[in-house]
C-alpha cells in the first residue's frame, strides 16, 4: 500500500521533528517547510501532499494566510497547530475550512490519531462514498443508510452527524465539536440539542444504536468493538 505523505509547516526545527519522527514511525511519508512561502511552494509542486499540518505562527507568511491560499484551490485537509487557545482563534480556523485545530503543547500521539481519523474520512472510503462499520453502511451518493441490511430512514441532520461519527471512529467528540463540524459554527443553539438527535439516531439504529457511547461531561464516541 502506497505511504501517504504529510508536508509539516513549523518554523521550530525542533517541532518539526518531533511531529515527522512520529508520523514517520506510523509508516507516513513527511516533508516539511520552515515558513508559509516555503510550504506554498511545495505544495504547489507536489500534487500527492495527502495532508497539511500548519502551524500559526510564523515569520514572512503565517497560518492563517497559507490556509486561505490553499483554500482558493484546494480542499486538502488541514490541521493548524498553535500556542494561542482563545476560542475565536479557534473558529476562525474552522471558518477558514480548517480540518483540526490543536494547540500546544500536544501529545505527537494524539496528534497521529487525529491524523489518521481525518485520512481515514478523506481517503479511506470507498470511490463510490459508501463507509461501513460494525453492520452500517452509509452511501453519501444515494444518501441512505443500512443496518444490517435493512433500509433506515434518518432525517438529513441525522445522516450527517451519523456519518461525522463514522468518519471519526474511536475518537472522543465534544458536544461542541460535533456542533461546529455537523450545524457549522453560525449555529447558537445549546450544545444539548446534540443530546436529542443523539437519541433519535440511536433508536433509529436500533442495537446498533449502541455504537455511539456516551462520554460523560464531554460529548460521543463511535466505536465498533474488535471481537475476541
Amino acid at each position: 500500500m502506497e505511504r501517504l505523505k504529510i508536508l509539516v509547516v513549523d518554523d521550530e526545527a525542533r517541532m518539526r521533528k518531533l511531529v515527522k519522527d512520529f508520523l514517520v514511525k506510523n509508516e507516513y511519508d513527511v516533508v516539511e517547510a520552515e515558513d508559509g512561502s516555503a510550504a506554498l511552494d511545495l505544495f504547489y509542486a507536489d500534487k500527492s501532499i495527502a495532508l497539511i499540518i500548519l502551524d500559526v505562527m510564523m515569520p514572512q507568511m503565517d497560518g492563517w494566510e497559507v490556509c486561505k491560499e490553499i483554500r482558493k484551490i484546494s480542499q486538502v485537509p488541514i490541521i493548524m497547530l498553535t500556542a494561542r487557545s482563545e476560542e475565536r482563534d479557534e473558529l476562525l480556523g474552522f471558518q477558514l475550512g480548517v480540518d483540526e485545530y490543536i494547540s500546544k503543547p500536544f501529545s505527537p500521539k494524539i496528534l497521529v490519531a487525529r491524523v489518521e481519523a481525518i485520512l481515514r474520512r478523506t481517503s479511506g472510503g470507498s470511490a463510490d462514498g459508501r463507509m461501513e462499520a460494525g453492520g452500517v453502511v452509509i452511501d453519501k451518493t444515494a444518501h441512505s443508510v443500512m443496518v444490517d441490511g435493512e433500509n433506515v430512514e434518518l432525517s438529513y441532520k441525522e445522516f450527517e452527524l451519523l456519518t461525522y461519527f463514522m468518519e471519526n471512529q474511536g475518537i472522543a467528540l465534544s458536544r461542541e465539536k460535533i456542533l461546529n463540524s455537523v450545524w457549522n459554527y453560525d449555529y447558537f443553539g445549546d450544545a444539548r440539542t446534540i443530546d436529542t438527535h443523539v437519541k433519535k439516531l440511536r433508536s433509529k439504529l436500533g442495537a446498533k444504536g449502541d455504537l455511539i457511547q456516551t462520554i460523560w461531561g464531554l460529548g460521543y464516541k463511535f466505536e465498533v468493538k474488535e471481537k475476541e
